[in-house]
């Protein structure tokens, strides 16, 4: 019975770790189109370079985030929480018996 819930844990966390990764579409997504529009801008008027291309590294930079936080989000699923969980499953069970 114990082993079948920690693996309902293990499995839970590596699940929720996987669903957490799918956030990093979005920074992919974005940043794509946002240096793309920023070389038509150049391309249109090479004469804005500097503040199209600060104006693009900032918006990247405050996108990434996103993908940064479900990077951090991911790997405290797989590596810290199933170790809490199985933890407070076991103290749960010893204090039942």
């Amino acid at each position: 019975m114990v082993e079948l819930a920690i693996g309902i844990i293990l499995g839970c966390c590596a699940l929720g770790a996987g669903m957490a990764m799918i956030a990093g579409i979005g920074p992919g997504i974005g940043e794509g189109t946002a240096v793309a529009s920023a070389c038509e801008a150049i391309g249109r008027q090479p004469e804005c370079r500097s503040t199209v291309t600060t104006t693009m590294l900032m918006g990247c930079a405050v996108a990434e985030t996103t993908g940064l936080y479900a990077l951090v989000i991911a790997i405290l699923l797989i590596f810290v929480a199933p170790g809490r969980f199985v933890n407070i499953l076991l103290e749960n069970i010893s204090n039942l018996g």
